[in-house]
């Protein structure tokens, strides 16, 4: 007679990371459109958009939205249906999912309940517009949307004013111009600078120039569409704070860096132990100290 085994957890279902074109609807792989037919759901940032890309290429496919306002229950519910089996796509309405778009909070918790997660790699807006920018693309910091406001956006700005790789950004049309003038006011006029807009659509554009000069340009225009900015990066290094560590300590946490940031940037300026800046630190942050450990 057959001994019927307790039932086995069921295996685990795949997460398919999926890039979608950033404008041009042609800009699909097979691979991509095949993943689309072929998996039980697609998990869509608006599901109006994604219905175009799959209209276009005649894709029938079950679709649940997955978007900034509702990642924190929608995440379990994913990878609940991960577990019981099922195959999923995450896509977002542009480019690559988890590139200022949402889809790491998927991604990680997927991977987190050791459940395989599959690149199918597209289009992304910010590799195109550096690229087609003309500043050098060997080493670059890609830092996504700046803050809306002015003097938090200006704060961060100012911790890159000595950052030599180039520069890569996403901007809102609206706010272009005020970010182009800052820019301009911390990194200096003449840094070299690029400004991609609606890469790959019918109104593509790319204009290059110096930071003034993109500003005074923006300012002028009523500039639309989806936005990179680029900005070639520092000749001029850092400088060195000579005198007291502990001083340089005080003024970073005075303009808001945390312990962490403030402690490495310290601990690399002044050649000291970074677990004693920490330290020195967490107590000038009026924080708990935590006890020193060996080196």
């Amino acid at each position: 007679m057959d001994v019927q085994l307790p039932s086995q957890r069921p295996p685990s279902g795949t997460l398919y990371v999926c890039g979608t074109p950033i404008g041009n609807l042609g800009d699909v792989s097979t691979r991509l459109l095949d993943t689309l037919r072929q998996v039980d759901r697609i998990a869509a940032e608006d599901t109006r958009q994604t219905a175009k890309l799959l209209a276009r290429y005649g894709i029938e496919a079950r679709m649940l939205s997955y978007h900034a306002h509702n990642i924190a229950a929608r995440t379990a519910d994913i990878v609940a249906m991960l577990q019981a089996g099922s195959t999923i796509a995450l896509v977002s309405d542009a480019g690559m999912p988890g590139i200022s778009d949402p889809g790491w909070e998927l991604i990680s918790g997927a991977i987190r309940e050791g459940i395989p997660v599959v690149p199918i790699p597209g289009p992304s807006a910010f590799v195109a517009g550096l690229v087609v920018s003309g500043l050098p693309t060997d080493r670059f910091v890609f830092e996504g949307f700046l803050p809306r406001e002015g003097k938090a956006r200006r704060r961060i700005l100012k911790t890159l004013v000595h950052e030599a790789r180039t520069l890569v950004f996403y901007e809102a049309p609206h706010r272009l111009a005020d970010t182009l003038e800052d820019m301009s006011a911390l990194f200096g006029s003449d840094r070299p600078a690029a400004v991609a807009r609606e890469l790959t659509k019918q109104h593509e554009e790319v204009k290059r120039g110096s930071l003034s000069e993109l500003a005074r340009w923006a300012a002028d225009h009523d500039v639309r569409g989806e936005i990179v900015l680029v900005v070639g990066g520092s000749s001029s290094p850092e400088p060195k704070l000579e005198g007291d560590w502990e001083a340089m300590l005080q003024k970073l946490l005075a303009e808001g860096a945390s312990t962490q940031d403030a402690a490495k940037q310290v601990a690399q300026t002044h050649a000291i132990p970074r677990r004693q800046a920490y330290q020195r630190a967490l107590e000038l942050a009026h924080a708990p100290a935590v006890p020193p450990q060996d080196e």
